[in-house]
């Protein structure tokens, strides 16, 4: 299908931006890398009178070393993400993540901001930036800023706490260097979304699990932390059946959609197997 008839914005700066959303309010989209919006308009499931492409604006571009944390421009695309040495070393977990994301081609578009703006409870990047205590920096009307904790980032089913007139500008990933990382996803068929998926982060030493940060995906109408398998694993050997005994926690608190057959004891069986393998993987079991 062609998508209904819109006025087209390209600003070059986040504040030409942040004027276009004030002046247009509700009728206005914003485009990032599109990969999400274009099929819903091309679908006219949403029909919005004026788009705003972020695409120009380079200051929202790019991979960073800030301290104690590596930043993401909002507009990086997911293989600049994939790819970059900072992210690897300093927050692994993302890296991997990234690389299961779709395939090749919407990697090189979409990103990295956009897909977790769009807070779709099955996309690949919610639960590793919840695991990893991610900040995001939202931009409002007047030159402000806030940031936001992971935790009351993602509110509800494709709800996130930027407003209608502000924008994500970065997200800020504490280090988390030395740790282990691994995410596990299960699908039906390549390139789909993730029935269910688990994000883990250990930090061993000795052969003991210091400290654990599990995320889950499409458990719930957000992304969502394992928190009791993570509190199980502490000072527990890294070793098949701790691991089993605290993975067997994973569904605690869950509230899985049922979409599929109806049967979300299928998902918090999933949840159980994959956040095993993904813990055993990130320990280095």
């Amino acid at each position: 299908m062609i998508p209904a008839p819109f006025d087209y914005l390209a600003p070059t700066s986040v504040e030409e931006a942040l004027a276009a959303l004030a002046e247009h309010g509700d009728d206005a989209k914003v485009l990032a890398g599109g990969q999400s919006l274009l099929p819903v308009l091309r679908m006219r499931l949403n029909a919005p009178e004026v788009v705003i492409d972020l695409g120009r604006i380079e200051s929202l571009r790019g991979v960073r070393d800030d301290g104690d944390a590596i930043v993401v421009g909002a507009m990086t695309q997911h293989s600049v993400v994939a790819s970059d040495p900072l992210v690897a070393e300093h927050a692994g977990l993302v890296s991997r993540a990234v690389e299961h994301l779709a395939d090749a081609q919407i990697r090189h578009r979409g990103t990295f901001g956009g897909a977790l703006a769009h807070a779709d409870p099955a996309g690949d990047l919610g639960a590793p930036a919840l695991a990893l205590g991610a900040q995001f920096v939202i931009a409002g009307q007047g030159g402000t800023t806030r940031t936001v904790e992971a935790d009351d980032f993602f509110v509800d089913l494709f709800e996130t706490a930027i407003g209608e007139d502000e924008l994500l500008t970065e997200v800020r990933l504490p280090k988390h260097t030395g740790w282990g990382a691994h995410y596990e996803k299960f699908v039906r068929v390549a390139h789909q979304w993730p029935i269910v998926a688990v994000a883990a982060a250990v930090r061993a030493e000795g052969g003991t699990i210091t400290e654990a940060r599990v995320g889950l995906t499409n458990m719930g109408s957000t992304p969502l932390r394992a928190r009791a398998v993570e509190e199980a694993l502490r000072g527990q050997p890294a070793t098949e059946d701790a691991v089993r005994e605290a993975a067997s926690r994973a569904a605690e608190g869950c509230t899985p959609p049922s979409d599929l057959n109806g049967d979300a004891d299928y998902r918090r069986h999933l949840a159980t197997v994959l956040t095993r393998r993904a813990v055993l993987a990130a320990a280095g079991a």
